[in-house]
């Protein structure tokens, strides 16, 4: 008796134990006791009973619960009188007060309930409990111990209705079983929109039966550059595409986790695969036209003309794409379009004429808003990335905005909505750990640039600061992008993209005012776990620096900080040579940077900037290095050269001075200054 009462205090006090749950719902409260998913003995296993609405999804929990218990789940519907020993009751109320996607989820000792706001929420509500329980294939689902969930109750909803991540499969394809694990994690994050860049200069991954050399041509590029070299090539013939069997697989697949893929065709920039294959829907009528697929990455020009043949030919592709994508939205890209081949082209210079355009900005606006006339009579809605504003924006697209918040905050003053998925924090193609220990590891570590730890990701705020209550509205959601000039193979994208991931999660879900990072972090352990059971290939996430300098001496600079909340100036001073200072601007004659120590130094001193110094090589090209004893008589130690500083300090030395001596167009990045006696 003693042993048993002593068995249920430890599944009281570990049911007092929050759960780990990313995103973290709306409301959460703890109760008492526990209730048996697998008993102590193994038997019996809890049974679902389900609204006959929820059949899909009560399938797939119940698939996922098997998996897990390594045994049978019973399954039985809503009006059933068959008594199940330990019941999971999935359910579904239109009237409770909780936007779409929203749920409420009870655990009792006596059994689980999750009602759904609808199927979604419902849905969401099950993955809640699968991130409450094990992960699959450990250890404790074999013993004899049992599984519990602790008695909560959670009331959810998400803040935002596009939670999404995004997919370049333009550059690399995955197959089509990666892409379906990946649509299970988006489900386990509970996101809900698979951004699928479908086409690109590199290669075009959807099949038009009506232009089949879109894939047997613009499907394949003759080479590739390797990692470690952007500006060469392997050699290697590179391709391949998806049927329309496949999409339609994949589209299925997607809508039974709650997942809508929202398809891109990239137009009427990045189209060189496109053009390749067709082109007289080219700027053919301009001097040494010779489009092919591209091999290379980077902003290039080929263009597609806003001819009637060409519209005609997009109205042909995109009927077969609405066909293959039942999504409310249609992207149709819009960004990095170059005007050079229009302002070259003369049936361009006619149709300027005759439709009173005066640049190629409002060419571009043209081309936009004829697509989207396209669009509406197929009864979908246009989303583009924010270039679509140049010239005009169509009256009634919806942005993707990631050049920055002002084209955002524009386009929602102007009526429009907006997807925010700013390279400030969202852009995943980035490195999330340091540059320098990650290529250490090997070439195949490169990314395409830039320093996006998991910290800067969580600390976004989807919503400008310049919007109102009322304008905040048509911000729809925010997504992760994942662009895969450097991400080569499946594997390669999941270490990327995990466990960023999370954190996009949880900015598209939460409640602002609940954001805590160092909570989320704690939640992250454990949700990792889940990563590792099923052998998903992540990173470790970077610890959030602290805004100090290791002796707790001070630093003065006229210079602004790229990001101001994590690239500080005290990180060039607290003391871990990973860390960085960036500047945020061109670099001025006299801008300066000062350090005023705690203690007197002397001996030596060197400072580098750029080079092996963060993401890029932006290194100070004309400074001085000064330094003083009392902060107002200054001596010069050594003149920059390379980005590089170092000298011999005066004795009595409080104070070190980078003084910038001729302005420069680039940024530069600074890392630790380092003292030796």
């Amino acid at each position: 008796m003693r042993i048993a009462l002593l068995a249920v205090a430890l599944i009281s006090s570990l049911a007092a134990v929050e759960p780990a749950i990313i995103p973290l719902p709306k409301e959460m409260k703890m109760g008492e006791g526990s209730f048996p998913v697998v008993e102590s003995s193994g038997e019996p296993r809890a049974g679902i009973r389900y609204d006959r609405e929820l059949e899909g999804i009560a399938n797939l929990f119940a698939a996922d619960l098997k998996e897990r218990a390594n045994g049978d789940i019973k399954l039985v519907k809503e009006e059933l009188r068959i008594k199940l020993p330990h019941e999971i009751r999935l359910d579904l109320d239109t009237s409770l007060p909780l936007k779409p996607g929203g749920y409420k989820l009870e655990v009792k000792p006596e059994g689980v309930t999750v009602i759904g706001k609808d199927v979604a929420g419902a849905w969401y509500g099950t993955r809640s409990i699968l991130q409450m329980l094990p992960p699959k294939g450990t250890e404790v689902w074999a013993t004899t111990k049992g599984v519990y969930l602790p008695a909560i109750s959670i009331t959810d909803e998400p803040r935002f209705s596009w939670r999404g991540m995004h997919m370049d499969v333009g550059r690399h394809m995955y197959p089509v079983e990666d892409i379906k694990k990946f649509i299970d994690w988006l489900a386990f994050h509970k996101l809900n929109t698979l951004h699928w860049h479908l086409t690109e200069d590199q290669g075009w991954r959807i099949e038009i039966k009506k232009y089949p050399k879109l894939t047997e041509v613009g499907g394949f590029r003759d080479s590739t550059p390797p990692y470690g070299n952007r500006d060469s090539d392997d050699g290697k013939r590179y391709g391949g595409f998806y049927t329309q069997e496949q999409i339609k697989d994949l589209v299925a697949y997607a809508a039974a986790r709650q997942v809508t893929i929202v398809p891109e065709i990239d137009m009427p920039g990045h189209m060189a695969a496109a053009i390749a294959a067709y082109p007289e829907f080219g700027n053919s009528d301009i001097p040494n036209y010779a489009p092919k697929v591209r091999t290379r990455f980077g902003v290039l020009y080929d263009t597609l003309a806003p001819t009637e043949e060409t519209f005609k030919f997009i109205d042909d592709v995109l009927t077969e794409v609405c066909a293959l994508f039942p999504s409310t939205y249609i992207h149709t890209g819009g960004d990095e379009a170059p005007k050079d081949q229009w302002e070259q082209s003369p049936r361009v210079k006619e149709l300027m004429k005759k439709e009173g355009l005066k640049d190629g900005h409002d060419v571009q606006s043209y081309f936009v808003k004829r697509v989207e006339k396209i669009l509406e009579a197929k009864g979908r809605k246009l989303i583009g990335w924010d270039e679509i504003r140049e010239g005009g924006l169509s009256p009634k697209a919806t942005v993707m905005s990631w050049r920055g918040e002002q084209g955002a905050v524009d386009s929602v003053k102007e009526g429009h909505d907006v997807v925010m998925a700013s390279t400030s924090h969202l852009y995943l193609d980035h490195y999330q750990l340091p540059k320098n220990p990650e290529l250490a590891k090997g070439v195949e570590y490169e990314a395409w640039g830039g320093f996006q730890p998991i910290y800067n990701v969580y600390s976004y705020d989807p919503v400008p600061k310049a919007l109102n209550a009322e304008e905040a509205k048509h911000i729809l959601g925010v997504q992760g992008q994942l662009w895969s000039e450097y991400i080569r193979s499946y594997d390669k994208l999941e270490y990327t993209a995990f466990p960023r991931i999370a954190a996009v999660a949880e900015i598209a879900w939460s409640p602002l005012e609940k954001k805590n990072y160092d909570d989320f972090r704690s939640r992250l352990d454990p949700i990792m776990k889940h990563y590792d059971a099923a052998k998903v290939r992540h990173a470790v996430p970077l610890a959030a620096p602290k805004r100090e300098t290791k002796d707790g001496g001070t630093i003065q600079t006229s210079l602004g900080t790229f990001r101001p909340l994590f690239l500080w100036p005290e990180l060039a001073y607290d003391g871990d040579p990973e860390t960085f200072f960036w500047s945020a601007a061109k670099v001025k004659a006299d801008d300066y940077f000062t350090l005023t120590l705690r203690a007197a130094v002397s001996g030596k001193v060197k400072v580098v900037t750029g080079g092996k110094i963060g993401p890029f090589p932006d290194h100070l090209e004309s400074g001085v290095l000064e330094a003083s004893a009392d902060g107002n008589t200054w001596t010069p130690v050594a003149d920059f050269k390379s980005g590089t500083a170092e000298g011999i300090l005066p004795a009595g030395t409080t104070n070190v001075r980078i003084r910038v001596t001729k302005a420069q167009e680039s940024w530069f990045t600074l890392g630790e200054i380092v003292f030796e006696k």
